[in-house]
């Protein structure tokens, strides 16, 4: 699971607050800093965390597969132009792709929350 974060991502626009499973494949794109000060700069960019099934921010495993700290597994640059994430929302575009997903998601129909990500794509190309 993980909480989509206030940034000024084009493709997470409009998603900020969302608490949403995810597809990890794999445990890398780890966050890494050189130091506490490089790790603070980062903050202001972070775009997702990974979050424990109680909602809260975590570095354990298996939550947060890679054990970034602070769960930060999305950074996004100042413009908003550039985003990079480890989890894997392509794949699970659609409800059906999900092996789980909260009960009061019904609503969602076929299309899942991640498909915003590609609809604001599409929106800022034009």
């Amino acid at each position: 699971m993980v909480e989509v974060c206030d940034t000024p991502s084009i493709l997470l626009r409009g998603m900020t607050g969302s608490r949403l499973p995810v597809v990890v494949s794999h445990g890398e794109g780890r966050a890494q800093f050189a130091d506490a000060q490089q790790q603070r700069q980062a903050e202001g960019h972070v775009g997702m965390r990974f979050i424990e099934n109680t909602g809260l921010v975590t570095e354990r495993y298996p939550f947060n597969p890679n054990g970034s700290p602070g769960g930060i597994t999305a950074l996004t640059s100042s413009d908003g132009r550039c985003t990079i994430m480890m989890p894997h929302p392509e794949r699970c575009a659609r409800t059906l792709n999900f092996s789980w997903h909260p009960p009061e998601s019904s609503y969602w129909g076929e299309q899942s929350p991640w498909l915003q990500m590609f609809v604001n794509a599409r929106r800022w190309v034009g």
